[in-house]
């Protein structure tokens, strides 16, 4: 449980680095770009990747490609709904993007759905719509629209970019390959954006806070997958514990540190949200 609470909060400081840096003059491009560059480094020593072996021909780079300009562009999202919506409502939207996942999965996979999966994914919805409700009360009118947008694009990205990961991997990459691979595309496309088209230059604090953030990201994905390798016999545990655990830590981030206020849809929102993920959990044991 130890894992699963470690991998949970590396996810949340992740989060909360951002909107600090964001609030104090840093380059968001520059600390995406320069995350990527240490997450790659870091995912190859720790996961080891097979790159040598890796076909040229057969390799869907269209796939890994899009996956490197998917990843930065939903960070980038992630930051500005850290900044207009805060650590609460995003982090929520975020975890409950294996809503539509799990309905892609059925669209596109054809995987079977239990009644328990079924109840999870509307509790999913429902939480969805409760954040948004609850967002068109915060702030000026343009930045409800806008916070309201930025949490509709986390809650779609971050399910498309795990739609988009299990087809890759589906077609025979190994995980370790496809993460290493998207890393890499994704710290040339962010470097190149930000050199030609923001002409922004590196600095020395918006590398450093870029390269922590690779850390804490990739710290994040190895502590989850071993804590699943670790409890292989119990899945769903990992799954909603961590799930979980990153909401509830976003919460508490989001009234100690940043001193958002909760409303009574947000709540809402929260109890639905946890509710989905516990269903979703039981219906993995079965």
């Amino acid at each position: 449980m130890e894992l699963i609470f470690a991998a949970a909060l590396c996810s949340v400081v992740v989060s909360v680095l951002i909107k600090i840096c964001s609030t104090r003059g840093y380059s968001i491009i520059q600390m995406i770009t320069w995350n990527y560059a240490s997450a790659s480094v870091l995912c190859y020593l720790w996961f080891k990747p097979d790159l040598i072996h890796v076909s040229v021909k057969q390799t869907p780079w269209w796939l890994i490609i899009s996956l490197g300009i998917l990843l930065p562009t939903i960070f980038l999202c992630l930051s500005k709904a850290l900044q207009t919506a805060g650590i609460l409502k995003t982090e929520i939207a975020q975890r409950l993007s294996v809503v539509l996942s799990l309905c892609a999965a059925w669209l596109i996979f054809n995987e079977q759905f239990s009644p328990l999966k079924i109840i999870g994914i509307v509790l999913g919805f429902m939480a969805v719509v409760c954040i948004l409700y609850a967002q068109k009360g915060d702030g000026a009118a343009s930045g409800k629209k806008w916070g309201i947008l930025y949490l509709i694009l986390v809650w779609a990205g971050y399910a498309l970019i795990d739609v988009l990961l299990k087809y890759t991997t589906g077609l025979g990459l190994q995980f370790s390959v496809v993460l290493n691979l998207m890393f890499v595309c994704a710290f040339f496309i962010t470097l190149m954006h930000a050199f030609f088209v923001q002409k922004t230059w590196p600095s020395v604090k918006n590398i450093s806070a870029g390269l922590l953030l690779g850390v804490l990201n990739i710290a994040n994905i190895a502590l989850y997958v071993k804590a699943h390798m670790l409890l292989k016999d119990s899945p769903a545990v990992v799954f909603a514990g961590m799930n979980i655990l990153v909401v509830l830590l976003g919460v508490l981030s989001g009234m100690l540190l940043f001193k958002e206020k909760i409303k009574p849809a947000t709540v809402a929102g929260l109890i639905m949200g946890i509710a989905g993920v516990m269903c979703l959990a039981s219906a993995m044991v079965g």
